[in-house]
């Protein structure tokens, strides 16, 4: 792995063979052990200058290993970190955690419960003049879009998005070059969970703070961030757009892991694949033959008409859509290298009264399939 020109003058790194323009953090080869047991394996990660990347997997896969690796927690067993134009792990280098310049807030806040919000926030300002950690703490109210009074106010007087506001003040405070958020919105109910974090989000962007999120919440990965990175037994097993990461998955792993995902047996012949819904596009195939063709639910319609049927088996409502299993019926120009036994799918459609069971439906799929590796 080479690291070059890595700096804040819009410089471009390289990380395995290909360019990462104006990278802020900087992963070669990383490797950790805990207890003995090798955690991560190699990672390369590049995290653009005032970026958030979201980190997701199952639980063991490595996300808080590789968080406290960064954070500083913990010493890497091999490979480099750099941050900034700065290495600050690495051979012969150890760059210890207070000395990082880097944020970090846990699921709780982790609020000194005993001091007031505007002392929380200013804790580690104490060099500065009373009057110049005064406005500074107002200020930063302001950028979390909490009222200036709630300063005297301490942590059990707030709500627990109020408080995550609170703790993101805090990190903010010394101006970090990387903000690390471990799980920061899981503690919070569903709705407070979504209007947080598009807060955070904001906040993050009017500070123009690099960002990292370690989640194991699919959907929050996907809207929170502007690069997904999917983890799986210490390895990076995908890193990209959220778009990409989605709609086209690595292998079957990812796929389901990011989301509901339709898996069918299809015949690849060019660029069309021939499976149960039809005969389905595919962007550039990797293989030919006999595939595993994904399909996300979502691309699957309930038409008026179509030459695909099928009968709806049962379905769950959720109030904006319906989660509907539908068992496919046979087609006279299925493709006889192909099971002749229709599969049962589920999709999602947004009007229930469409979706009864026992109801035939038509069906059309939007979009291309993707060939799972």
């Amino acid at each position: 792995m080479t690291a070059s020109n890595l700096g804040s003058t819009g410089a471009v790194t390289t990380i395995g063979t290909g360019p990462v323009p104006d990278a802020h953090l900087l992963l070669s080869g990383v490797t950790a052990s805990y207890s003995g047991h090798e955690v991560l394996h190699g990672i390369d990660l590049a995290v653009r200058r005032g970026g958030i990347t979201a980190i997701v997997g199952a639980s063991g896969s490595g996300k808080t290993t590789l968080l406290r690796v960064i954070a500083g927690f913990a010493r890497p067993d091999g490979g480099e970190i750099s941050l900034g134009d700065v290495q600050v792990a690495g051979p012969g280098t150890w760059v210890p955690a207070h000395r990082r310049g880097i944020g970090y807030v846990t699921q709780d806040g982790g609020l000194f419960p005993h001091l007031t919000v505007a002392r929380n926030i200013a804790f580690g300002l104490e060099h500065l003049p009373r009057g110049e950690r005064r406005d500074r703490v107002a200020a930063l109210l302001d950028l979390v879009a909490l009222p200036r009074e709630f300063a005297d106010r301490r942590p059990d007087q707030l709500s627990g998005g109020q408080q995550q506001r609170v703790a993101i003040a805090r990190a903010l405070a010394r101006e970090p070059q990387l903000m690390l958020l471990d799980e920061p919105f899981s503690a919070l109910d569903t709705g407070l969970r979504s209007a947080t974090r598009q807060a955070v989000s904001a906040i993050l962007a009017a500070a123009g703070t690099t960002a990292i999120l370690v989640t194991h919440d699919q959907s929050e990965a996907l809207s929170f961030a502007d690069q997904v990175a999917v983890m799986r037994d210490g390895d990076l097993v995908q890193t990209g757009h959220p778009f990409v990461v989605y709609t086209r998955p690595v292998d079957r792993g990812v796929a389901e892991f990011l989301g509901e995902a339709i898996v069918l047996d299809a015949w690849l012949d060019g660029s069309l694949a021939s499976c149960a819904l039809g005969y389905i596009p595919v962007r550039n195939p990797p293989a030919q033959g006999h595939v595993k063709l994904m399909l996300r639910p979502e691309q699957v319609q309930i038409v008026a008409d179509a030459p695909v049927r099928g009968t709806v088996e049962d379905g769950v409502y959720f109030g904006a859509e319906s989660s509907v299993r539908i068992r496919l019926e046979s087609r006279a120009d299925a493709d006889p290298r192909l099971s002749a036994e229709p599969p049962t799918i589920t999709i999602r459609h947004w009007n229930a009264a469409l979706a009864k069971p026992g109801r035939r439906i038509a069906l059309h799929v939007v979009g291309e399939g993707v060939v799972l590796q």
